[in-house]
């Protein structure tokens, strides 16, 4: 289904008035205002990321570890944007879970969403997991990765939220921020579960080695080949 198609299927305007706005450069999900994420309904506007495909591959391999690791989970979801990861492995898991993310914006998106998929999740509004004194799990986090000199497509540089994009030190400024200080947030046994740029493993692999040094690093691809997917645990 094209672009066009979808929205004479999904949008409930003025289908030319969308068109108009679809071929001055917006994302149709904008346009549209919703996406589907994991089978759930997510309202979307300029204020969140636009969920991704690669995102989906995240949340399916953390609810398959989850299901056959744990029994019940306290989850933290750093970043959370529209609140699709949150939202998916509540629906999906036997947990409790805690969304945060700095943008009072995004986080209105999320409980909105949240609301439509009648989930409890308790968001925070906060930067990484600043003030949080709860233990967890599993921490997992869509952070942005984009390098600031990177090139990227115009649709996504000029409508996406850059501050869910972009990160400094070579993209890696919040692998290195959340990893530097989350044995204050881990239970005794514990998943990290990260999404990546495709070049990134690496490097991510060495802050890793930096901060929990005895934990075991899987790196998976997505359904393009690409490294996608980082996954740091302590149980075998």
């Amino acid at each position: 289904m094209n672009n066009i198609e979808y929205l004479k299927k999904y949008y409930k305007g003025d289908i030319n008035e969308a068109i108009k706005r679809l071929e001055a450069g917006e994302p149709v999900q904008y346009i549209v205002g919703s996406v589907n994420f994991y089978g759930y309904d997510l309202d979307v506007n300029k204020n969140v990321l636009i969920p991704r495909f690669e995102t989906e591959e995240l949340v399916d391999n953390t609810i398959k570890f989850i299901k056959s690791k744990f029994d019940k989970v306290d989850i933290l979801d750093i970043g959370t944007g529209s609140g699709a990861i949150a939202i998916s492995l509540k629906k999906e898991t036997n947990s409790n879970v805690t969304a945060t993310d700095i943008s009072t914006d995004a986080l209105e998106v999320a409980k909105l969403n949240a609301k439509k998929n009648n989930c409890v999740i308790n968001f925070v509004n906060t930067n990484i997991y600043d003030g949080i004194k709860d233990k967890f799990d599993v921490v997992i986090s869509n952070p942005p990765y984009i390098r600031e000199d990177e090139e990227i497509e115009d649709i996504v540089r000029n409508n996406e939220p850059n501050i869910a994009l972009y990160a400094k030190d070579n993209g890696l400024y919040f692998y290195e921020n959340i990893l530097k200080g989350i044995d204050t947030i881990l239970k005794e046994k514990y998943l990290i579960a990260f999404e990546i740029g495709e070049k990134q493993f690496n490097d991510i692999k060495l802050i890793k080695e930096k901060y929990l040094p005895q934990a075991n690093i899987e790196l998976k691809k997505d359904m393009q080949g690409r490294d996608r997917m980082v996954f740091i645990t302590n149980i075998e």
